[in-house]
């Protein structure tokens, strides 16, 4: 796999042909990005471009270079070669391999590492990311949405070992969205996200902002809204516990809604005045 130091989007021209307020952006390793805006601003279709390795021929116009350079060909007609991985919103499988050997396949394809050890770190992470542990002998097709997007990233990050990873909308797939940043950050590579959600914008490094097809600018995360980001974290693990008891058959109970309240508390104002 290339050694990969960065990756830069070189601005076009948004919906109505007028040129990008954000003329480029570089990325780094170990960068995790969110894109943000509101539906129909052009988010997927900037992913589309990085993915594409665009080079003026997509509808925006934009290019993409890697370590400053054009890449190479080889990217889209080998894709063990190929730096980025895209997750998307729609998961489909062609094979109906039960999960260990479909990953245990893809190991000995790449080569790296030994397959076992390698199929069973992968589904460790995928089952840290979502709340149906993912049973081996299934066929991949019997998989829900949020475990296959979960085992697609698992895949993407150690057997694929993929410097660039982009992920569409994965707060739509019933995945730990904190666990997810908090194992991720743990790699070295560069995570590009398109988002809707408040906690994966406010944990990523930068915030790329859409409007009508274009980039507007980019937004560093400071430290006020990182403060921010760990409060509202406290309010989704309240949102999370009843979703789950929901999930489990459970009836819901106004006194422990009370309770949990309460506990978080001394965190959503422990900061106040700051």
């Amino acid at each position: 796999m290339l050694e990969l130091n960065k990756i830069t989007i070189i601005g076009g021209h948004g919906k109505f042909g007028e040129k990008e307020p954000l003329e480029g952006l570089d990325l780094n390793m170990g960068d995790i990005a969110s894109i943000v805006g509101p539906t129909g601003s052009g988010k997927t279709a900037l992913i589309n471009d990085i993915g594409m390795f665009a080079d003026g021929n997509s509808p925006s116009g934009r290019r993409v270079l890697i370590n400053d350079r054009e890449p190479s060909k080889e990217f889209l007609e080998d894709p063990s070669k190929n730096p980025i991985a895209l997750i998307t919103q729609h998961t489909s499988f062609l094979s109906d391999l039960p999960v260990y050997k479909f990953l245990g396949l893809h190991a000995r394809i790449r080569k790296t590492g030994k397959p076992e050890s390698m199929v069973e770190e992968t589904i460790d992470f995928a089952n840290q990311l979502t709340g149906e542990p993912i049973i081996v002998d299934s066929a991949m097709t019997e998989l829900s949405g949020g475990q296959s997007r979960a085992l697609l990233i698992a895949d993407a990050v150690i057997i694929g070992n993929t410097p660039i990873i982009l992920l569409d909308e994965i707060e739509n797939a019933g995945i730990d969205r904190s666990k997810a940043l908090e194992l991720l950050r743990k790699y070295d590579k560069i995570f590009i996200f398109v988002t809707h959600d408040l906690g994966i914008s406010l944990l990523s490094n930068y915030r790329l902002v859409m409007k009508e097809g274009g980039m507007q600018a980019v937004i560093v995360t400071e430290e006020e809204e990182k403060r921010m980001a760990e409060k509202f974290k406290t309010m989704d693990e309240i949102m999370l516990h009843f979703r789950n008891r929901i999930r489990a058959g459970n009836r819901l109970e106004e006194q422990e809604l009370r309770e949990l309240l309460k506990r978080a508390q001394s965190v959503l104002m422990g900061e106040s005045g700051k």
